[in-house]
């Protein structure tokens, strides 16, 4: 990550979003959290901040990244005002429809290089991406109940 997405930068964009598209000012902190790999963001309840995976960034671009802020801003302005702010209340979507916000990130192709081990449905052609191997005599296709098959095992383990 480069210095134009800085700590600063990331609490500065944050603060902006939030007046921009909410009205309401983002009173606490924003951090990048590269533990997070399968979501782009997280919304901390007790103590209101916000943490922000830096690879949906570097990966799918800031209109994808401005899309989980604003996420993440909706959870956090709705449980301050005591409103519905979990992803199944009416409150929360019509907000983030709204705003234009994501309800998950779209990461596509780029999280299937992270996988060590692809398999194939030999009946129906579905892939399944895995970090551990699996006993394809015992486990089957989760769609069709086909037999699967390694069709190639990665040699890297994560993007960098």
């Amino acid at each position: 990550m480069s210095k134009l997405y800085s700590q600063e930068w990331l609490q500065q964009r944050v603060e902006a979003i939030s007046l921009e598209w909410f009205h309401r000012p983002f009173m606490h902190i924003a951090t990048w959290n590269t533990r997070l790999k399968t979501t782009g963001g997280r919304y901390h309840l007790k103590t209101h901040h916000l943490d922000f995976n830096p690879d949906v960034l570097t990966l799918l671009g800031i209109d994808q990244f401005d899309a989980v802020i604003k996420h993440e801003l909706c959870h956090y302005h709705l449980h301050l005002l005591g409103l519905g702010y979990r992803h199944g209340d009416d409150d929360f979507k019509k907000l983030l429809k709204k705003v234009g916000g994501t309800r998950f990130v779209s990461w596509g192709n780029h999280r299937e290089k992270t996988a060590k081990y692809t398999y194939q449905c030999l009946s129906c052609a579905q892939k399944f991406h895995r970090n551990r191997r699996i006993d394809t005599q015992r486990f089957a296709c989760g769609k069709c109940k086909g037999r699967l098959q390694l069709i190639q095992a990665h040699q890297y383990k994560q993007i960098k």
